[in-house]
């Protein structure tokens, strides 16, 4: 079977939600790998997806930030592979005691988690990277978990402050040992970098 049709095969309706996790006490097996995304609430994982696996309602969208509040669970390729929805952190209208139960789930999946292959941590390109994505990446490095950056909803973004962002970005990155090199450019919309996204997790089933 060619590359490009085994990726088809994956993410083209072989996609299923199976756990909503509250705790990590209750985390599925680690039997497959798994690649996780995080991000800012708002910044666009499940809109991201839903793109990805090429199904509009796989993981619930919404427009209210702090709206997922558990690591949901997705898997692949008939079970190849799950993909990982971590809860959107940086979220300050939630309640204080809401907020660190998120942030400590959050970072104990991301420390602890043996068979997590790749982490990528999504940036909203009009905004770039902030200090609460700093942090993670930091807990990333201290961690040695592979991650890369990706920059969402780069359709509502003229161009020169979309290449402005991309720079200021790739700079960044170069101070985290344990970040890819360049970031990928994604709108969800438009499904722009999508193919580029599809192709690498697939490498991260093999």
């Amino acid at each position: 079977m060619s590359t490009e049709k085994a990726i088809r095969q994956m993410f083209s309706g072989n996609c299923k939600f199976i756990a909503g996790v509250p705790s990590i006490e209750v985390l599925p097996d680690t039997s497959l790998a798994e690649v996780a995304f995080a991000g800012r609430s708002n910044v666009g994982k499940s809109s991201l997806l839903n793109a990805l696996t090429e199904q509009g309602n796989l993981a619930r969208t919404s427009h209210t930030p702090g709206r997922t509040q558990q690591l949901n669970f997705f898997e692949v390729g008939g079970g190849s592979l799950r993909l990982v929805d971590l809860p959107g952190y940086g979220y300050a209208k939630a309640a204080k005691t809401e907020i660190k139960a998120w942030n400590t789930l959050i970072k104990d999946y991301l420390k602890g988690r043996p068979n997590l292959r790749h982490v990528y941590v999504l940036i909203d390109s009009r905004h770039g990277l902030k200090e609460k994505d700093t942090d993670i990446m930091k807990m990333l490095d201290d961690a040695a978990v592979p991650y890369q950056v990706i920059l969402t909803k780069s359709d509502k973004v003229k161009k020169p402050a979309l290449d402005k962002c991309v720079e200021d970005t790739t700079a960044a990155l170069k101070k985290h040992p344990a970040a890819f090199p360049t970031p990928i450019v994604t709108s969800s919309h438009k499904r722009q970098g999508v193919s580029e996204l599809q192709h690498a997790i697939y490498n991260f089933s093999l």
